[in-house]
């Protein structure tokens, strides 16, 4: 692929992001310079098409997680970017770089321990908080994705999402929900109590795929996992 050019590997990135098993779409991109394609991938997180844009931000996780283990210093810079891209002063909006960066934290355990704080500090009023409600979105979701997969390591995360449990938006108020699931119950028990018939619905991405979720029977179903967890 060294002779390949930048809009001939953008358009293979897509083919692959597009191929219907999730497995071979990312060792087929994961096949790649792997510094080479991070670019690529920025690109289609700003994608419409839900299916593209969630699976750039698997393959962009794979990618990163993949240079953290071989050359550190790359994949900081990478993390460096999704930061840049979530700041005022970089002029753009940041779609999809809060998601990625959780995403990533969660497959490497070293960017986690190094950059966790930071995601969790855009939900706090008193740090680098987000007001950009889609972006809100990004943050809950990557928060959730990092803290299912690194339990006890952004805790004290859960202690910031009443806020979003309380939410106008299904969407937001959804992914809180989910999220809420990989903090201790207590946090947020009696909000969870109170969602458990709401009926609305929101599309989750979760196990590499996209699903339509109703927002009580998820509530319903964390309150059944944490009662089991405490009951251990």
């Amino acid at each position: 692929m060294a002779n390949v050019s930048t809009r001939q590997l953008k358009k293979q990135v897509l083919e692959w992001l597009r191929h219907p098993d999730f497995e071979t779409c990312v060792s087929r991109i994961l096949g790649l310079p792997l510094r080479r394609v991070v670019n690529p991938l920025f690109s289609f997180l700003y994608s419409l098409d839900d299916s593209v844009k969630w699976r750039a931000v698997s393959a962009m996780g794979a990618v990163v997680s993949e240079l953290a283990a071989a050359e550190i210093e790359s994949a900081r810079i990478v993390m460096r970017r999704f930061i840049w891209n979530l700041n005022d002063e970089s002029g753009g909006i940041g779609w999809g770089s809060p998601e990625a960066m959780g995403e990533t934290m969660a497959r490497s355990r070293q960017l986690a321990e190094e950059f966790g704080c930071i995601l969790v500090s855009y939900l706090r009023p008193d740090m680098n908080y987000l007001e950009h409600e889609a972006l809100q979105r990004g943050v809950i979701w990557g928060l959730g994705r990092l803290a299912h997969e690194r339990p006890g390591l952004v805790d004290e995360a859960g202690r910031f999402l009443p806020p979003y449990l309380d939410s106008v938006d299904p969407v937001l108020r959804g992914m809180a929900v989910w999220t809420a699931g990989a903090f201790p119950l207590a946090f947020n028990r009696k909000r969870l109590e109170a969602l458990a018939g709401d009926g609305c619905t929101f599309k989750l991405y979760r196990n590499n795929r996209l699903e339509v979720v109703i927002i009580g029977h998820l509530a319903v179903e964390i309150l059944k996992s944490g009662e089991k967890r405490t009951t251990r």
